[in-house]
């Protein structure tokens, strides 16, 4: 199985994007893929406090770190690294990867490399996608539109679409569904994964003590965003991966 590098975020903050991560390491756990995570929000990591044994926190800038997390790519017998990149630091991480050679390492089929651009409601949003789309070619590319903290969107009608996806190569599009408020809250303040509140698990693995109700409100948005994420061909691709036969007749299946 070919080592998958997974990328997301957004030059402008507030959008969603260590949600969308948090969501993503829920999905591919969901589905029996082991994966590991980089948390690039130095120092406080919110991400590593959801998904805390399988996420590092590092610094982007520092030298060192950026080994830690591409050296380790040839040698990790995870086939899956998702990397949430600090706000506004997505066209700083690109230009930082196309200069050591990241993307042509990518483009050559030494590794996948994906991108999750999370977008919020707003021109300025969409702005980014003409500015990245430099560093997308021969990458997967999905925005996301991302709801979940935000009852209005703003649509995007033709003459937009083909202004700012013009330049885009094969870009995907999915939808972060709007998850309550309150749920979304208790799911934050228990500080465990999507799918261990809706099993009413808390971060010891204990009981949890949620409630019913609200636990409800996160199955439903688990299952449609299992939809838009599961459309994915990236996605896919690493479903089957996990699920195919090797060479010796088992199931390479990444679970723990």
């Amino acid at each position: 199985m070919k080592h998958t590098l997974i990328l997301v975020g957004a030059d402008k903050g507030g959008v969603g994007k260590t949600t969308t991560s948090r969501a993503l390491l829920d999905f591919l756990a969901r589905k029996n893929i082991l994966a590991r995570a980089f948390d690039t929000e130095n120092p406080r990591g919110t991400l590593k406090r959801f998904f805390p044994r399988i996420t590092e926190i590092i610094d982007l800038d520092n030298v060192a770190d950026q080994m830690k997390l591409l050296d380790s790519i040839a040698t990790s017998a995870v086939k899956v690294t998702v990397v949430d990149l600090k706000a506004g630091n997505l066209s700083m991480a690109l230009n930082i990867f196309s200069r050591i050679g990241v993307l042509d390492a990518a483009r050559a089929g030494d590794f996948n490399l994906a991108l999750i651009h999370v977008v919020g409601p707003s021109i300025a949003s969409l702005d980014e996608m003409g500015e990245v789309a430099a560093f997308t070619k021969d990458m997967s590319y999905v925005v996301a539109k991302n709801f979940i903290n935000e009852a209005n969107f703003f649509e995007w009608d033709d003459k937009t679409y083909q202004k700012y996806f013009a330049k885009l190569s094969d870009a995907k599009e999915i939808e972060i569904p709007k998850l309550n408020e309150m749920a979304y809250e208790q799911v934050d303040l228990a500080g465990v994964t999507f799918s261990d509140f809706t099993a009413d698990k808390n971060s010891k693995g204990a009981a949890g003590d949620f409630s019913f109700v609200l636990r409800g409100y996160v199955r439903k948005w688990i299952s449609d965003l299992d939809g838009e994420l599961g459309g994915l061909n990236l996605i896919t691709d690493l479903i089957d991966a996990a699920t195919s036969p090797d060479v010796d007749g088992d199931s390479d299946n990444t679970s723990s």
